[in-house]
């Protein structure tokens, strides 16, 4: 075979910015959105100081800022929106009580069930709802029969991921993948084009997921494996002896040990000072405090007072009581109030009235107790251990801001979710039919949302992800200069030549397996809107159907099992149930490996490769 001439200086940069991307993308410490902005500022600055003349005339670099109002990121946003509306509503509450019904009488097919309702959902509407809704059933059902709730809630997240691989609504990748290879002039995918392929890989995955993923995962804890109350109310007295008579609260605070929480000062009869910490304190002040009963003793013996549970003082015989007290864990979730904001600064405390015992993110050990954690930054994924009364507890629960998980099934519903959930079907239905783009009818569902009150502003707000919007535009931008200045062509003329001789559907497996690589590395729709122009042309350079290859980028870039930080939901399931990064490669691999044998025999026969 002849040798391939060398990229341009412009398709050579941009070869050169996309594995920067990529790298850029890898860094846990930088944050995913301004990476994104960083590659699209670079982009559009080079090609701006340094214009390029193709075929087609002068590559304009606003031509970059198209990806904004590219229809495919029209139809994810909208579709996030109208996911939030379900998730607001309780729309899917039936299901999730359905579900929770079984578990005694038959909790390997009620497992069996999970999984399918979870993958059939998926297929239809974002996976992350589907996890939100069935993360508390299975964590209820995980404290009833004395269950890990490790064995369930992986194979619960990876079922809803397989599921969401089957029809182009089903993840973001799926419509960023077909919009882009329409884009390149291929017939559009129509909703369930490759719905035959996904189901029998779908299938098999289950299969592993319901008999083999279970027996592969340990037994991990959980902060709410122990249910008793960590944090108990008690009353400090301060006598005329005290350190703490004629200081100011900071004072006392600090001569405490600086961590002791101070709700209330009680004065006199009835009267309450509030606990600014300029508050002067006098004997026979009685403060409110809230803590653990190690630290209430040692603020006790520090400040020379006496501790009170209620009206009698605190000893052997009269021990701390923590009556109507409950533990439970918040889960921040896309689209929750707490993403991006501390503590302090989403005033968690006045805002919950709950007790913040520690805080959980993969990767991290827990932190409790630290004098900087008010001050941590929230991410997708964290939990919060939390404790308060139960019917706090279930306020919060079915207000629908944070995800729940305190031992119960019970779920959020409103009167509206009849008519949520008929407008998600009716956007599912119009897509199905072809009547109406997935962009359109997902956009006229949002507007549905917030013409019945299913949604308010604010909710729509928060079911946008920043991080996702970057991502796209940035590699819809990186596409776009590798299509424009020949990259995309260079890279499938080397593939070619580096493979020569091989089989095609060898060639289409190595594709799959590079991409499934990928987007456990790097963002799944970065891996995808990148790996899509290459795969169309290496079906080009080599004369053989684009589709299949197109599949190949799209199924790869869905199998994101391996790592936690694959996929957002993987996220949210490792704290819950407690998992490391080892129990990912454990489970996710061998899930890999099976959809990636299953779909490499599959779709060289049903194309004819």
């Amino acid at each position: 075979m002849d040798l391939i001439a060398p990229p341009n200086p412009h398709a050579l940069a941009t070869l050169l910015l996309t594995v920067g991307a990529l790298a850029l993308f890898t860094r846990e410490r930088i944050a995913l959105e301004t990476s994104s902005l960083l590659v699209l500022v670079l982009l559009t600055l080079g090609f701006e100081l340094f214009p390029f003349d193709g075929p087609d005339g002068r590559l304009h670099a606003t031509v970059f800022f198209h990806g904004f109002g590219h229809e495919a990121l029209i139809a994810v946003c909208a579709l996030m929106i109208v996911g939030q509306g379900l998730v607001r509503t309780g729309a899917l509450e039936p299901v999730g009580r359905l579900l929770g019904r079984g578990w005694t009488s038959a909790p390997s097919l009620s497992l069996l069930l999970t999984l399918l309702v979870g993958a059939f959902l998926s297929a239809f509407v974002n996976n992350v709802p589907i996890v939100v809704l069935l993360m508390p059933i299975l964590i209820s059902v995980s404290l009833r029969t004395r269950q890990p709730a490790s064995s369930l809630l992986m194979p619960m997240g990876f079922a809803t991921l397989v599921g969401g691989m089957s029809t182009t609504i089903g993840t973001s990748t799926n419509l960023l993948v077909v919009s882009v290879a329409s884009d390149l002039g291929l017939r559009r995918f129509e909703m369930f084009d490759f719905v035959l392929p996904a189901v029998v890989a779908g299938v098999a995955a289950v299969l592993y997921l319901w008999l083999v993923a279970p027996r592969l995962l340990p037994a991990r804890s959980t902060d709410l494996d122990d249910i008793a109350p960590r944090v108990f109310t008690a009353r400090l007295l301060i006598p005329e002896d005290s350190f703490a008579v004629d200081r100011t609260l900071a004072e006392a605070v600090e001569h405490a040990g600086g961590d002791i929480q101070v709700t209330r000062i009680l004065r006199g009869g009835q009267g309450m000072v509030l606990p600014l910490p300029d508050a002067v304190l006098r004997a026979g002040d009685r403060l409110l405090l809230a803590d653990t009963p190690e630290r209430l003793k040692a603020a006790e013996s520090a400040l020379g007072a006496h501790l009170y549970a209620g009206d009698v003082p605190v000893d052997d015989e009269h021990p701390l009581q923590a009556d109507d007290q409950q533990l439970a864990e918040m889960v921040v979730v896309q689209g929750s109030p707490l993403e991006g904001r501390t503590l302090h600064g989403a005033r968690f405390a006045e805002r919950y009235q709950l007790l913040l015992l520690a805080l959980h993110r993969p990767g991290w050990r827990p932190q409790g107790w630290q004098a900087g954690l008010p001050e941590v930054h929230l991410r997708i994924g964290d939990v919060l251990l939390v404790q308060g009364t139960r019917e706090q507890i279930a306020e919060i629960k079915h207000s629908g801001d944070v995800l729940v998980l305190d031992g119960t099934a019970d779920l959020p519903t409103t009167r509206r979710a009849p008519l949520a959930l008929s407008i998600m079907a009716a956007v599912v239905l119009s897509a199905a039919v072809g009547g109406i783009p997935i962009a359109i009818a997902a956009l006229v569902g949002v507007m549905a949302m917030l013409a019945t009150n299913c949604l308010g502003w604010r909710d729509a707000a928060r079911a946008l992800n920043t991080q996702v919007i970057l991502i796209v535009v940035a590699s819809l931008a990186l596409g776009t200069a590798m299509i424009e200045t020949g990259a995309a062509d260079y890279l499938a003329r080397l593939f070619v030549m580096a493979t020569d001789g091989i089989p095609a559907a060898w060639l289409l497996s190595g594709l799959m397996l590079f991409m499934a690589l990928m987007t456990n590395i790097v963002s799944n729709n970065a891996a995808a809107l990148i790996g899509t122009p290459i795969a169309v042309g290496i079906a080009r350079q080599l004369g053989l159907p684009e589709e299949p290859f197109v599949l190949a980028v799209l199924f790869g870039a869905n199998m994101s099992y391996a790592t936690p930080i694959a996929y957002k939901t993987n996220l949210l399931i490792m704290s819950a149930g407690g998992y490391r990064f080892s129990d990912f490669l454990r489970v996710g691999l061998p899930l890999t490996l099976v959809m990636w044998l299953v779909l490499s025999w599959l779709l060289p026969l049903l194309y004819g490769l």
